[in-house]
């Protein structure tokens, strides 16, 4: 049997009573963010990630896409003709088919973007709280929020 079979139960074995007792906190405060709404927090919470990088975020977690833009303009320009008046008949057609429903979806998936570069966004997934604070590269938002929590009662 490989190693890597049952990480979970080697890993228990090894830790110190200490460090357990920490892993076990973790996990509990873990479940505890993703049970509790983001309002209750009182924080806004915006994620920024692409399909590439799913993140698992608790309710009330406002989650941007970078690369929803990138979808829409593939959808909308997909089998167009080759002919450039043709290609922009039918363009246009397809975001008057879409209606108002698509051009808000475009507006949203650009403010996104907007709102990612303004915030100085440099990695996906990264968790934001309240404009200030960022945690990079973790796909769980909870326990982003719990690092950040964290960090803010260090510094009072």
């Amino acid at each position: 049997m490989p190693e890597f079979a049952v990480p979970s139960l080697t890993l228990a074995k090894a830790l110190p009573p200490v460090q357990a007792c920490l892993t076990t906190v973790t996990a509990v405060l873990t479940t505890v963010m993703l049970a509790t709404p983001v309002h209750a927090l009182n924080a806004d919470v915006v994620v920024f990630t692409d399909r590439h990088h799913p993140v698992v975020a608790p309710t009330g977690a406002r989650v941007i896409h970078l690369d929803a833009a990138d979808h829409l303009k593939a959808r909308l320009s997909a089998d167009l003709p080759k002919d450039p008046d043709q290609a922009a008949t039918v363009a246009r057609q397809r975001l008057e088919d879409g209606g108002a429903d698509l051009q808000q979806r475009l507006a949203s998936a650009y403010q996104g973007l907007i709102d990612a570069w303004s915030l100085g966004i440099t990695k996906v997934p990264a968790v934001v709280v309240d404009g200030q604070y960022v945690v990079y590269g973790d796909p769980d938002v909870s326990r982003a929020l719990i690092d950040i929590a964290t960090f803010r009662r260090a510094r009072q």
